[in-house]
């Protein structure tokens, strides 16, 4: 049997390597991740996109998130991976056909200034996740402002025009299983001193780690199972008749393997189902009426019969 065990194990590899090739290639959904840690933890959070109430909504987040910024003096509005609910306009630095992109802003002395625009694109980093917005407002740096006074030398003059940096956002996401909210809570953290880059802390329950869900038309564990057994069904089968024919010179039936085995199943099979039938039988209802009636006619049939074989013989008697 080494040729059917060998070829079992060929097939079986080929098998785990499809699995995981169509695993592996399956498209991740937006605004999920998978866990850069390699232990197939998965997470989503597309619950906690907040969306406009159209009939019945899908989500029940239909607000915008807001974080205080205390001590730095302006407080934020954000949404997560689409962009804010309520329409925002006169967004300074950003052109009027992107101002339905923005995903985080804060408004100062009447003027609106975006810190990041909508992304799809949640990393994982270790136990945490991690959310980048880009694009948004032009900074205004306190470095710009002191290299207005000096003299630019004559070779950055073209790199200064194309160096000009937007604001952004990154939103550290951690799960938080404690706090018996449905929506996420977002805190500020900070920003950087030439107030470019700003920092915000969210706690969710939808950031914990999850079992990934399985996607239409991949492969999941029970199909990798089915198709495991299939190919070593097979392979026993026909490895065992090849064996057996070369081999063994079978013939017929006895070429299956393990031919004794499987016959001696099958008779113990059919007698069961024998002795189950005839034992059902006995409660099925008997035809009494039919057998009277017959023995009935039967009698009336023999007692005719020697009423004329008495008549019969009366005659001859008296002849």
């Amino acid at each position: 049997m080494r040729f059917s065990s060998l070829s079992a194990v060929a097939l079986m590899a080929a098998a785990g390597a499809y699995a995981e090739d169509a695993t592996t290639t399956a498209p991740i959904p937006a605004c999920t991740a998978v866990s850069s840690t390699s232990n197939g933890a998965f997470f989503d959070l597309r619950p906690d996109i907040a969306q406009k109430a159209a009939g019945k909504a899908a989500r029940s987040i239909t607000k915008d998130y807001h974080a205080r910024g205390y001590d730095y003096g302006k407080n934020f509005t954000l949404n997560i991976c689409e962009p804010v609910v309520a329409p925002v306009k006169d967004v300074v630095g950003v052109s009027k056909t992107l101002w339905s992109n923005v995903s985080a802003y804060y408004t100062y002395k009447d003027k609106v200034y975006s810190i990041g625009s909508s992304s799809l694109d949640l990393h994982s980093r270790g136990r945490k996740l991690v959310l980048r917005y880009g694009d948004g407002s032009p900074c205004e740096t306190k470095s710009n402002k002191s290299a207005r006074d000096q003299k630019p030398a004559a070779g950055d003059k073209d790199k200064d025009k194309g160096s000009s940096r937007r604001k952004s956002t990154v939103i550290s996401f951690l799960c938080d299983r404690d706090s018996g909210s449905s929506q996420a809570a977002f805190s500020f953290v900070g920003t950087d001193p030439d107030e470019c880059a700003y920092f915000f802390e969210a706690r969710s329950s939808h950031a914990c780690a999850q079992a990934e869900p399985h996607k239409r038309g991949n492969v999941g564990p029970g199909s990798v199972f089915g198709l495991i057994f299939v190919i070593a069904v097979l392979v026993y089968a026909i490895g065992g008749v090849c064996y057996n024919r070369t081999v063994a010179h079978a013939r017929g039936w006895r070429q299956l393997p393990n031919y004794s085995l499987w016959a001696g199943i099958w008779s113990f099979v059919t007698d069961m189902f024998v002795i189950l039938t005839s034992s059902c039988t006995r409660f099925l209802p008997s035809r009494r009426g039919y057998s009277n009636v017959s023995q009935s006619y039967s009698s009336n049939r023999n007692s005719d019969a020697e009423n004329r074989l008495i008549d019969q013989l009366d005659e001859e008697w008296d002849d």
